[in-house]
């Protein structure tokens, strides 16, 4: 039977690690417990650690192979088994059942997969329930909000009031992305002591406000609907577009950027991603290619060009097109 998160965060700290560990779940939940262990582990003595992709033309003899390899170091070693698409498949359920059956007193097993529901549970699930740990990590219901952000904010050394968590709960409106980023943004802005209620309203961005922060990380979180709104409401308050085409190319090039990046998770390190904006532009770009990214970058910069009076066309218009292709790939780039 999966753990519960509250259980695996107590068994975290103790002083040696499970044989196997999987986490499962929410994406942004899963990578952020990965990188615990991972801190963990490293506290542990495990300084070798070794990275498997799973993808569709994985050879699963190579977990083997891992397991039995021999340390450089004389150290722990973790193996690092990331499942993009949740499933093992037959192959890969053997492979990780013989691993169970036999685990490397030096080693130990990570398991992660971001895509998960009940259909994804399997015989290898079991096997690995029995010999070590497995989570699923879920969203709050919404019944769950407050506490789960009073929660978040605790392990980021702040605290508040539960109106005030209230209150974030309802800007964030149900999305774990923008509530993970408004608690990293508390713990730069708030100068310590509780905060209540009328502090929340002064440091927290409303997430229904429209702003040119905002539109860009719905678009990028692939939420065209909420983008489109944002992307209305600056264009009845007013807001000049040449501005905002400005912002707008600056987010592509950083997509872009990452894209390109052997490493991302270096080069996030590079941008100074906060972990919630990585995740962010890691979900982004694997709805879709580098080419897509610098189509909509050409697109941009045509945009602008219209902005400025350099080219004839529509610039609203187009910009909610461009905004349309960035949130939802596979229907994009329509039109002239």
């Amino acid at each position: 039977m999966p753990m519960q998160v509250a259980q695996w965060n107590k068994a975290l700290v103790a002083d040696r690690l499970a044989p196997v560990q999987l986490l499962v779940g929410e994406e942004l939940l899963v990578l952020e417990a990965a990188d615990a262990l991972r801190r963990r582990a490293r506290e542990l003595g495990y300084l070798e650690r070794e990275v498997l992709e799973a993808g569709p033309q994985f050879d699963w003899n190579n977990l083997a192979r891992a397991a039995a390899g021999m340390s450089l170091f004389a150290s722990l070693r973790l193996l690092d088994l990331r499942l993009p698409g949740g499933r093992a498949g037959k192959e890969g359920g053997a492979a990780i059942q013989a691993f169970c059956a036999d685990p490397p007193p030096d080693v130990s097993l990570l398991i992660t997969a971001t895509e998960w529901s009940s259909k994804h549970e399997a015989a290898w699930c079991k096997t690995v329930d029995q010999t070590g740990i497995q989570v699923v990590f879920q969203a709050p219901r919404p019944n769950e909000w407050g506490r789960w952000i009073t929660a978040r904010l605790a392990a980021r050394g702040l605290a508040a009031t539960p109106d005030a968590a209230a209150l974030l709960a309802e800007r964030v409106e149900g999305n774990l992305l923008a509530a993970a980023q408004e608690v990293d943004k508390l713990a730069i802005l708030h100068q310590g002591g509780r905060i209540d209620r009328q502090e929340m309203e002064r440091l927290v961005a409303d997430s229904a406000r429209y702003d040119a922060f905002k539109l860009t990380d719905a678009a990028f979180a692939g939420d065209a609907g909420r983008a489109l709104r944002v992307l209305a409401g600056l264009h009845a308050e007013g807001e000049e577009l040449i501005g905002l085409m400005g912002w707008l190319v600056n987010q592509l090039q950083l997509a872009l950027r990452l894209a390109s990046a052997e490493d991302f998770a270096a080069q996030a390190r590079i941008e100074r991603l906060w972990p919630a904006r990585e995740q962010l532009f890691r979900t982004a770009l694997r709805r879709a290619p580098r080419q897509h990214w610098l189509a909509c970058l050409a697109r941009a910069a045509r945009i602008d060009r219209m902005a400025k009076g350099r080219e004839a066309g529509e610039p609203w218009r187009e910009a909610e097109r461009l905004i349309a292709a960035m949130a939802l790939p596979r229907g994009a780039m329509s039109g002239p």
